[in-house]
């Protein structure tokens, strides 16, 4: 839940999650419907679905247990190099360093160097001088470290503990730093097949659980005029939705038609469903019931 996703965010859903699914032998016989409908609003629902899969594999497999070998963890669904170091370091106490930008930043801005494109000489100078008896507290500590007080922009250097031994701070290199990144902006226009008596829309399930690609509404080349009306397509309104680093600039059109498009389903858009539905079709959802008002 935390790759990607804030930590004050993530409170009530994990709270939740354990709540329903307390154990990794519970999460192994759920079936894809509960889990999905309790990861609903977190986004970036491949997480959930590589999850499930390496509890059955965790169950089935390694008895439960999570394997102990770099390579092995490697394989199970989801867990790249970052994820597979931090575990080893939190489960088992081993001298491993999840290597993320938060972290790389933390050594580059110590000794003032590019060490971000030098992995090796980090993992260096972590070995000689930082592994101790609680690996797992440090490679804890300097993930919240480099979110927390060492940011990319804004480095709360004031009430940092390592700003005597900072060789960035000591440079006056941090005023770089406050630099503010803006997001990068994509447009998008959607289009949206409507009941003209119910309120429904049509939409498609999806096998792949990606962005966007759960529920999908369909996609429709249309040439839309200057008036913005055309083919039946009628302009609703324009919207910002962030997701991630992407500004979406959305222009959302919609027609109503009697039988829905092929390979969709009509789903209701004014009252709550036992559907997992994405929050960003959630809110398209509240764009259009306006219509109907």
């Amino acid at each position: 839940m935390l790759q990607q996703t804030q930590v004050k965010i993530v409170i009530p859903y994990f709270k939740n999650f354990v709540k329903k699914i307390p154990n990794l032998v519970a999460l192994s016989t759920s079936n894809n419907k509960k889990v999905l409908k309790l990861w609903e609003g977190l986004g970036y629902y491949k997480r959930v679905k590589n999850l499930h899969k390496t509890a059955k594999i965790l169950i089935k497999k390694y008895n439960g247990r999570l394997p102990k070998n770099l390579e092995k963890i490697k394989k199970l669904p989801g867990i790249g190099e970052y994820t597979a170091n931090a575990l080893l370091a939190l489960v088992y106490n081993q001298p491993h360093i999840p290597f993320d930008g938060n972290i790389k930043r933390v050594f580059s801005r110590l000794f003032n160097t590019n060490l971000e494109k030098n992995e090796k000489k980090i993992k260096k100078i972590i070995k000689e001088q930082f592994y101790t008896n609680r690996n797992g507290d440090l490679a804890e500590a300097l993930m919240e470290f480099g979110a927390i007080i060492c940011k990319p922009n804004n480095p709360q250097c004031s009430v940092c503990n390592l700003k005597k031994n900072c060789q960035f701070f000591n440079s006056n290199a941090f005023i770089s730093a406050n630099k503010k990144r803006h997001k990068k902006e994509k447009k998008y226009d959607i289009y949206c097949y409507l009941k003209q008596q119910k309120k429904e829309i049509a939409l498609t399930k999806n096998k792949n659980l990606s962005f966007l690609s759960n529920f999908k509404i369909p996609k429709v080349k249309v040439a839309i005029s200057n008036n913005k009306k055309t083919n039946g397509w009628t302009y609703l309104c324009n919207y910002k939705n962030n997701i991630s680093n992407i500004r979406m600039d959305i222009n959302l059109f919609y027609k109503f038609i009697k039988n829905k498009p092929e390979k969709y389903t009509w789903y209701p858009i004014d009252r709550p469903s036992n559907e997992f539905i994405p929050s960003f079709t959630k809110k398209i959802f509240k764009k259009i019931v306006k219509i109907y008002n």
